[in-house]
């Protein structure tokens, strides 16, 4: 039986101006990633390092 994932949702997400973006739930081996608007929707899963290289890219 696998835990509970402790999903955080972006801070640009706000639900009253119906800006929902993405929730990350980290572990020690992966980082799942989902759509905030769909949480039973699929998820996506990635190994820290491509995560940490992602957010290089980005900021």
């Amino acid at each position: 039986m696998s835990a509970e994932r402790a999903w955080i949702k972006s801070s640009y997400s706000n639900e009253e101006l119906n800006l929902n973006c993405v929730e990350v739930a980290p572990t020690p081996t992966t980082i799942h990633i989902r759509d905030s608007k769909n949480k039973s929707g699929p998820s996506l899963a990635l190994p820290p390092t491509a995560w940490a290289e992602f957010l290089r890219l980005i900021v």
